[in-house]
């Protein structure tokens, strides 16, 4: 998914990348201070004083949370969060989204979905857990494309992702990710190239072993 695959929205222009957690905490707590008042309710489904945002980029950049920022000249004005499973109850790493009004509608909270995807699946996790309040539609939609099944209890919406049944493609993250993830996609590309092409010609192994190499020369 590039951003052109949103054709009613503006074309985002940000990048993306993890965050490093202690050098780069002030940027996730002013992306979260800065939410408007709906989108702050949204983001924690209730209402969240300045200490409480504080405290909680404080408690990310220490539990081994994974933060997956939307940038736009050096601000963060999106951000995906992957907490590790042994801070949930259930043990099942959990997912939360937040995006600032100004950058809506651009497609940025599938990109980073699907950066957040691509993270989990390296990290060897199988399933995620998200929980968002009932009255956000956007992230319940956002959630269902990406193969959520939510459930209504007590005035939030919770529920799973099975990431064994997420559709893998050579393509994934090309458009959003770092310079050295895009190399590392390509040479990946490249490689599954050789072998589907060897495999149909019936080369040996000698020959495959070649052409990896010069795959990943490219």
């Amino acid at each position: 998914m590039t951003y052109q695959d949103f054709p009613h929205s503006t074309r985002a222009k940000g990048n993306v990348r993890i965050l490093r957690q202690q050098e780069e905490l002030p940027l996730l707590r002013d992306h979260l201070l800065r939410l408007d008042p709906a989108s702050r309710h949204d983001r924690f489904n209730g209402f969240m004083d300045d200490d409480f945002i504080e405290r909680y980029a404080a408690k990310c950049a220490d539990d081994g949370t994974v933060i997956i920022a939307y940038i736009e000249d050096g601000v963060v004005r999106g951000a995906a969060e992957l907490h590790p499973p042994d801070r949930s109850p259930d043990a099942l790493p959990e997912i939360a989204f937040s995006v600032e009004a100004g950058v809506r509608r651009q497609g940025v909270g599938s990109i980073l979905f699907k950066k957040l995807i691509a993270e989990a699946r390296s990290k060897g996790y199988r399933s995620l857990r998200i929980t968002t309040g009932a009255q956000n539609q956007a992230m319940r939609a956002l959630a269902r494309k990406f193969g959520a099944h939510l459930t209504f209890r007590h005035g939030e919406s919770t529920g799973s992702i099975d990431l064994t049944q997420q559709p893998l493609s050579p393509f994934a993250g090309l458009a959003i990710a770092t310079p050295i993830d895009a190399a590392r996609a390509m040479i990946n590309l490249n490689r599954a190239y050789w072998r589907l092409y060897l495999k149909m010609y019936g080369l040996g192994r000698t020959a495959q072993r070649h052409a990896e190499g010069a795959a990943g020369r490219a």
